[in-house]
């Protein structure tokens, strides 16, 4: 798979747009600020609630294609 190809779908990444951080498409929301309430123990609704700009698949298709790159490394090693 290539990652990167399949992101550029949900993820927006412009020098014109928060200097160039990751945002979801069409919001100026950090794709970072997923993780970081993943990594805190919320959950993708408790981000969607304080993030409603961001359409509802995009966080749950992005974590679905890094976990999917994740085991296709797995099985190649």
């Amino acid at each position: 798979m290539n990652l990167k190809k399949a992101l550029n779908k949900y993820i927006t990444v412009s020098p014109e747009i928060l200097g160039g951080t990751p945002v979801f498409k069409n919001t100026r929301v950090p794709v970072k600020i997923l993780f970081d309430y993943i990594n805190g123990g919320e959950s993708i609704q408790d981000f969607l609630d304080n993030y409603p700009s961001v359409n509802k698949s995009m966080p749950h298709r992005i974590v679905s294609l890094f976990s999917n790159y994740l085991i296709e490394l797995e099985t190649v090693a």
